[in-house]
């Protein structure tokens, strides 16, 4: 298992092409503006307070439009991001976009002038624009690994909601493609820029709640098959296009409403078909947590046990090679993670930070002899990833490893069994049928 302060003095050949590309951008911009004659040195005082250099700002284009990107759109516009295009296979969603951006871009700005944001039906005219630096994905689970490749081939930086994959195999593509492409790849594991949750991982790794025996974590039910009713189909939406990889399923608006406008986040979550379950939804975050606080990052468990009960949505254990044991259990206060260590206990959620004693709370993290990454903000960590060359702070093989441990889990529940796994490898030992399960055949299809 690799230390974080061996991890973090690696320079991997990904990251120096990254920052060759990073520097060859800056130089072009440089003498695209002198030749055009321009005024190149201008003092950011004589420009106004806030004011980002033309040259500093990361155009970006959103791929998949739903309910996520309300608040996505304003935290990039708030980072000095400029949002220039969009893509949904929704007409309805692409409308709604560009109308939120610009509505968002004059409240946070104090704009006196909308931006324009061009909208596309088939993403891939969107990734043609030489002007995008980079893309946000936030489409439904399915998606993700199309979008993230085609983005890498397109020179894009990429922005990629959780969890990063659907499967196991094509979370480990991504990871090779970025290393490939040098480009910088940040998912949406947002509890790693806050602060309680730093926090609570520094706790557990400087051994205030000495050795951990036991962590449980509750988030949602495991992926299941397809079975809403078929309703008639939106005029709005072409709807080979949105179930692209995936088989073509019966429409039903839970699944993909045609407006942001409703009480409900679409059902695809649901589906082993479209998503992973709320188990992949909000695992995505809290084994994420798991993970950091306990150093594996770079690994996984090496067994898997599921209740004895085949009807069972709890009470699945993962176990590490370390002996710590980690069950998927509802303790009682919603999504969250509890810590059991030889001399306290901690549960930390979005809602609470607690700790047994009390007293841990008051600990001097500045003096901690152990200290992760640092990120105030998830959305600025990224684009200075883009800007000045590094690694942002949930990279892909933290995001895959991450995802990866929902989809153990949904295999897990769904053949019910007991499961060897080699996190290195990345194989289950012995058992096809599992093995089988950490891929998907993809349907043949084409954007029209």
């Amino acid at each position: 298992m690799k230390k974080d302060s061996e991890h973090s003095k690696v320079v991997k050949k990904s990251e120096l092409n990254k920052n060759n590309l990073q520097t060859s951008r800056r130089k072009f911009i440089t003498r695209t503006a002198l030749a055009a004659g321009a005024v190149t040195i201008i003092p950011r005082h004589v420009l106004g307070k806030g004011f980002t250099a033309p040259s500093d700002k990361i155009n970006l284009g959103f791929i998949g439009l739903g309910k996520q990107c309300r608040g996505l759109a304003k935290n990039f516009i708030k980072n000095d991001a400029e949002i220039i295009a969009c893509s949904d296979v929704w007409t309805t969603k692409n409308k709604w976009f560009v109308e939120h951006v610009a509505k968002s871009h004059l409240e946070i700005k104090k704009a006196t002038r909308k931006n324009t944001v061009t909208s596309y039906l088939n993403y891939n005219e969107l990734l043609d624009d030489s002007k995008i630096d980079a893309v946000v994905i936030a489409s439904p689970d399915h998606w993700h690994a199309m979008h993230v490749m085609d983005s890498l081939k397109a020179n894009k930086d990429v922005y990629c909601e959780k969890p990063l994959s659907h499967n196991i195999k094509e979370g480990r593509n991504m990871v090779k493609a970025v290393e490939r492409s040098g480009r910088v790849l940040q998912v949406g594991s947002m509890q790693r820029s806050w602060d309680s949750f730093r926090k609570a991982c520094e706790l557990v790794k400087n051994g205030y709640l000495g050795e951990i025996k036991r962590v449980e974590v509750n988030v949602g039910d495991p992926a299941k098959a397809y079975d809403l009713m078929e309703e008639a189909m939106p005029s709005e939406v072409n709807w080979n296009n949105w179930c692209g990889p995936a088989p073509l399923l019966k429409y039903n608006h839970r699944l993909a409403p045609s407006s942001n406008d409703v009480k409900f986040w679409p059902d695809w979550r649901l589906f082993e078909e479209t998503g992973g379950g709320i188990l992949s939804d909000w695992g995505a975050h809290m084994f994420d947590i798991v993970q950091w606080a306990l150093g594996m990052d770079h690994t996984g468990p090496v067994k898997l046990v599921p209740p004895t009960d085949p009807t069972a949505v709890r009470g699945l254990t993962l176990y590490y090679d370390n002996g710590i044991e980690v069950e998927h259990k509802d303790f009682g206060r919603g999504w969250g993670v509890r810590f059991f260590g030889t001399e306290g206990q901690m549960d930390i959620s979005r809602g609470y930070f607690e700790t047994t004693p009390v007293s841990l709370l008051d600990t001097d993290y500045a003096s901690l002899n152990v200290k992760l990454i640092r990120s105030e903000n998830h959305y600025s960590n990224w684009l200075d990833a883009i800007k000045n060359g590094g690694t942002p702070i949930c990279d892909v093989e933290t995001g895959h490893r991450s995802a990866s441990i929902c989809h153990l889990s949904n295999i897990a529940y769904k053949l019910n069994r007991s499961l060897n796994w080699n996190p290195e490898k990345e194989k289950f030992s012995k058992d096809a049928e599992a093995n089988k399960l950490r891929s998907r055949k993809e349907r043949k299809f084409s954007m029209v």
